[in-house]
């Protein structure tokens, strides 16, 4: 597979009597966003931990940049860029003088004008002078992804990047990620247990559970808008199933969760269903719209019973 920079193959990983990672194979192919789902405790970081050799795979194959990743460690993790959890910054000091002890340590030879640049693209130009325990916890991250990038690597590995972030936080590193891909060409790997925000951000994506692969694809393909749920709640949800079983809309209906009426429709068709609804006299509480895909998702990590759709 020539555009393949990650090829997983048959990955598993015991720790005593718990199987961490189960039988998982993925490939991220060359300049993709690849999104890396699950909930807590799903596997992500396991995984996250055998491409950077941090942990030995129990079974299986891991391919990077064609090379196999245990014979040919030194030179793969040299074109690879990660951040593990929060970045382990020296608090102390600038984040200018963290960048330059980083980039000695990447054994590169990076010049005052390259550092400045990489403050520049995550936006910490003007407080390159700022000690880092003066930092925001986003403002942290931003440098965290600046050090994972100081040696110019072709792949980049963020494990879980928005966590603890506020909503401009968030939004910050999501722009930046687009900004690496788009204007830089990088490779990425995002591991997240936040789906909505790996639909702005990633090309395809692969959701784990419990170590295994639930799904994978592209995301313009698993996010098809004729896959939209719509929990709809009246104040008399029984009459209003009546009503609607004997409506034009009976063939959108999927069944009943929740206290509510669940529909599945297209996203486009949304609109025209919310007018029938006020032309039918029903009351509606809620009207609250996902896709399927997240839908399946919330199933998984929170638990809550997941209804299987129905195909007329």
């Amino acid at each position: 597979m020539m555009n393949a920079v990650i090829l997983v193959k048959h990955l598993t990983k015991d720790f005593k009597e718990v199987k961490a990672v189960n039988d998982l194979s993925f490939t991220v192919e060359a300049g993709q966003v690849y999104g890396f789902l699950g909930q807590n405790g799903a596997g992500k970081s396991t995984t996250i931990r055998m491409l950077l050799t941090l942990i030995k795979p129990t079974s299986g194959d891991i391919e990077i940049f064609g090379l196999n990743l245990l014979k040919h460690r030194k030179e793969i993790l040299r074109q690879v860029g990660a951040i593990i959890e929060r970045p382990d910054l020296y608090k102390y000091l600038t984040a200018l003088e963290n960048l330059r002890i980083f980039g000695a340590m990447s054994g590169v030879k990076i010049s005052e004008k390259k550092l400045m640049e990489e403050l520049e693209m995550v936006g910490l130009a003007t407080r390159a002078h700022s000690k880092v325990k003066t930092y925001s916890q986003g403002m942290k991250q931003r440098l965290g992804i600046a050090i994972a990038l100081v040696h110019d690597p072709k792949l980049i590995i963020l494990d879980e990047p928005t966590n603890g972030l506020d909503p401009q936080g968030i939004a910050d590193i999501r722009n930046l990620i687009l900004q690496l891909s788009r204007e830089r060409n990088k490779t990425l790997l995002i591991s997240s247990h936040l789906l909505s925000e790996m639909e702005l951000i990633a090309d395809s994506m692969i959701i784990i559970d419990k170590g295994k692969k639930v799904v994978e694809g592209k995301v313009n393909e698993l996010f098809d808008p004729a896959e939209t749920l719509v929990e709809l709640k009246t104040m008399d949800d029984t009459a209003t199933f009546e009503k609607l079983q004997q409506s034009g809309l009976q063939k959108l209906i999927r069944g009943k969760r929740n206290d509510c009426i669940l529909l599945k429709l297209h996203r486009n068709e949304i609109p025209g269903v919310m007018k029938e609804l006020v032309q039918m006299n029903i009351d509606v509480v809620s009207f609250h719209s996902r896709h399927s895909l997240e839908d399946y998702f919330l199933s998984l990590t929170t638990g809550h019973p997941h209804v299987e759709i129905i195909t007329n």
